[in-house]
Parts: C-alpha cells; sequence; structure tokens
C-alpha cells in the first residue's frame, strides 16, 4: 500500500508535466523549444558535431604540417579528417546560430547540400545555411515551425526604402528593401494569401514618406480601402492608360533634374530638392494585357511599353514597380517576358499550373519550382520568395484584415506627398453615411475624357 501511495505521488506530478510539455509543443512551441528543445538539441550538437560532419561528407584531409605533428608531437598514429571549426554559436528564441569555418576543399555549396541531413541528425525543423563572407557559412538552425504561428521579429533590417513584410523559415524577417530590389513580382491563386502579402507591403510603405500609386482594375476592389494614403489610382484600364503615361513623363522630368545636378540617382540630390520615392502597386496585371477589340489591342501594347520602360529606367528616379497577378505566362500576349525581366524579386504564392510557378521562379531558383507546387491550400502566406541572385527561401505574411490596412493608411494619410503630375488621378476620400451626395473614387482624368 504504501508502495502505491509513493508511486501516485511521483507520477502524478510526473503524468502533469509531460502533459504540460505536450500541451506547450503543440499550443506554444516557443516555451517548448526554450525549456526542452535548445538544451537537448544543445547537447546533441556538441557531442556529434565531428561524426555528424564526417558521414555528411564535410571533412577534409588534413594538411601535411598538421599530420606531421600530430603523428610526430602528439604521438598519435590516427589523423582524424578536419570539419569546419565553430567560430560563434548563439542561440535565440526560435532556435540555434553557428557560424563555421570552412576549411581548404569545402565550399558553402557542400554544406548547403548536406543541410537536409544536418537537419535530420541534430533533431531540428529546419538548417539554412547562409554564406556571411568569404569561407564562413552560418548554420540558422529552427527548433520548430515558425510559419504555423507567424510572430514578426522586433529586430529587422532598416532603411529609407525597407519595409518588413514576411516571416522566413529561419526565423528572420522577410524585407523589402527597394534600394537593393527595385522592382518585384508577386504571383498566387485565389485564397493562396497573396492579398494579405500586398496588405502588408502597403502597411509598411504607408509609414515612409513615399508617393503611393495604385492601378486595380477591378474597379478598385482590393485598393479603394488604401484612398487615403494613396496619391494616384486607376481603377479601369483607359485610366491605367494615363496614368501610366504621366508616370513615364514624370520619370523624364526627373532624369533633367538628375542631369542639371549631375547625379546618376535621386538618393545624391539634397534632401531640399530630392522628390518623393513612388511605388506604383498593380493588381491583376493580366487586366492589362487582356484585349477584346483592335482599339484594346493598341492600349494594351502602350501600357506595356510604358510599363516596360519604368521596369528599365525608373529604378534611379525613384519609380518602383510592385506587379501582382494571379498568373503570369507568355501567353498574356507580347511584352509580357520582357517585363519580367525587369522585376527583379519574385514571391510566388500557391498556384494552380506549373507554367506560372516556372514564370515566376524557374528563370532564377528551378529548384524552387517543386516548393511552390507543393504549398499546402491550408497554409494562405506561404510563399516562396527570391530575387535573380538564385536565393531563395519560404515566407509566411503576418495575418492582416482589409480594414486594418484602411485604418493603417487613414492614420498615416498626412505623409501622402503632394504632386501636381497626379493630382488628376487623386482619389476622392470615401464616402461617409450621411452626405448628402456619392463623391466618385477618383478625378475624371481630361487626357481620357
Amino acid at each position: 500500500m504504501t508502495d502505491i501511495a509513493t508511486l501516485w505521488e511521483v507520477g502524478l506530478p510526473l503524468a502533469g508535466t509531460a502533459g504540460g510539455l505536450g500541451y506547450a509543443k503543440v499550443r506554444a512551441p516557443r516555451v517548448f523549444w526554450s525549456l526542452v528543445g535548445l538544451p537537448v538539441t544543445t547537447t546533441r550538437f556538441a557531442l556529434t558535431y565531428r561524426s555528424t560532419m564526417d558521414v555528411c561528407g564535410l571533412t577534409v584531409q588534413p594538411s601535411r604540417l598538421r599530420a606531421f605533428m600530430v603523428r610526430n608531437i602528439a604521438r598519435r598514429p590516427d589523423v582524424q579528417p578536419v570539419p569546419p571549426k565553430v567560430r560563434r554559436f548563439r542561440v535565440t528564441s526560435t532556435g540555434l546560430r553557428v557560424t563555421l569555418r570552412l576549411p581548404a576543399g569545402l565550399e558553402p555549396a557542400d554544406v548547403m547540400a548536406a543541410s537536409e541531413r544536418l537537419r535530420h541528425a541534430w533533431g531540428v525543423h529546419s538548417v539554412n545555411v547562409v554564406e556571411t563572407k568569404p569561407g564562413f557559412v552560418e548554420l540558422r538552425m529552427t527548433g520548430y515551425d515558425v510559419l504555423r504561428r507567424v510572430r514578426m521579429p522586433r529586430r529587422h533590417p532598416s532603411g529609407p526604402m525597407v519595409v518588413p513584410v514576411a516571416l522566413r523559415e529561419d526565423g528572420t524577417a522577410f524585407v523589402r528593401d527597394y534600394l537593393k530590389v527595385p522592382h518585384a513580382l508577386t504571383l498566387g491563386a485565389n485564397q493562396s494569401g497573396k492579398s494579405m502579402y500586398q496588405r502588408n507591403l502597403v502597411a509598411g510603405l504607408a509609414r515612409l514618406p513615399v508617393a503611393l500609386v495604385g492601378i486595380d482594375c477591378k474597379r478598385g476592389v482590393e485598393q479603394r480601402g488604401y484612398a487615403p494614403r494613396l496619391s494616384a489610382l486607376a481603377i479601369t484600364p483607359e485610366e491605367a492608360d494615363g496614368l501610366l503615361e504621366v508616370l513615364v513623363g514624370e520619370m523624364e522630368e526627373r532624369f533633367d533634374l538628375l542631369s542639371e545636378h549631375g547625379v546618376g540617382d535621386i538618393w545624391d540630390l539634397p534632401d531640399d530638392i530630392r522628390p518623393a520615392p513612388v511605388v506604383v502597386l498593380v493588381d491583376e496585371v493580366a487586366e492589362l494585357f487582356l484585349v477584346a477589340t483592335k482599339k484594346d489591342e493598341e492600349r494594351r501594347d502602350r501600357m506595356v511599353t510604358q510599363l516596360i520602360r519604368l521596369g528599365q529606367m525608373a529604378r534611379a528616379a525613384g519609380i518602383f514597380l510592385e506587379v501582382c497577378g494571379q498568373r503570369f505566362g507568355s501567353d498574356l500576349g507580347k511584352g509580357a517576358t520582357a517585363l519580367r525581366a525587369q522585376l527583379t524579386g519574385r514571391t510566388v504564392h500557391r498556384v494552380n499550373d506549373k507554367q506560372t510557378a516556372e514564370m515566376g521562379v524557374g528563370d532564377i531558383a528551378p529548384d524552387a519550382v517543386v516548393t511552390v507546387l507543393t504549398i499546402p491550400p491550408d497554409r494562405p502566406g506561404v510563399a516562396v520568395a527570391g530575387d535573380t541572385s538564385g536565393g531563395w527561401s519560404r515566407i509566411r505574411t503576418p495575418a492582416l484584415t482589409a480594414t486594418e490596412a484602411a485604418a493603417i493608411c487613414a492614420e498615416y494619410a498626412h505623409l501622402t506627398p503632394d504632386l501636381p503630375v497626379l493630382a488628376a488621378y487623386r482619389p476622392a476620400l470615401p464616402v461617409s453615411v450621411g452626405d448628402p451626395e456619392p463623391v466618385p473614387l477618383v478625378k475624371p482624368n481630361p487626357a481620357t475624357a
């Protein structure tokens, strides 16, 4: 009887602790990682590092000098292969960061190829390899699936045109840095999270002193709520045609300003004469390519030509493109491939066909196409993000409703720059209840009237 009571007194707390840890693993993975995953993984890493590197093929034969010293000074007959040297070991709230110094004979691609084997050997959720500088790589290990419940990190890169948009699978922030990646293409099927990505992007841009220009040919359904923060908005192909022509004219005027001051970029101009940066948000780009009549075809060719010109030259003038659509392929018509070539950044959510995935990331990272095609439909916001440098990663945007994005735009409406050239396309504020008569969303365009 005494033994049973003892077992009950000891077993009940243990069962409660095990149950609590099991609950934390599912509902609070960050807490479970800190209490259990971190010490277990750290111990496993320390005890198995050399053997893991050896079986994964990440060791090299020692130099002749090292072999001589081992045999003749240390008096050991066996000379062990040399693994990468651990230079830094850092703990984070989501995983581990380990900086390795690669020995002669290894390159970062070797470590990247073995990342999946390293993940299983150390029992972590993922291992991402990043080259920090020549001869050094960083293993970014995550202890759990950080994309399941997105929590943006407090620290992220900052700058005059940097916007945090999503969370990478390695626990770092994915940002849109327009000075490094001026133009981007975002693709995704219905219910893939593409609109949520755009809302996070607009919410971040609304806090910066930049001019936002919207082109939403679905009668402004997506971008109507951003009206307080938009400097211009086109909701029909006819208005988009006129607005793109105005933007090209503004670009040419800015080039004249740069020429007068002998500089090649607006960021080299003095603050008092530097024009405000402009971000052009194109929603559903396929609507600009579709035609029904010969007249529509002429307008389509003109709009596509203007977009390509902006993509080729507008970066120095401080005009940036964010092109968005459900699909993107050569069958859209003439100019689609040429436009895609100017869009350095690529973000592809779940798509309905392989061609769209290939057009989105196939030309910059062919191995990312398979990842795009395997994005599950029950995880909206998950995407593959990359650029023309070949690097890519899985990301997920935090949940943000259209109402919340509209509220942010209204809060920062005072930051909207005054650009007289876009005055004809400045959207009117949404109509409030009790107004005597409705106000049009966009003022009439004299160029197309």
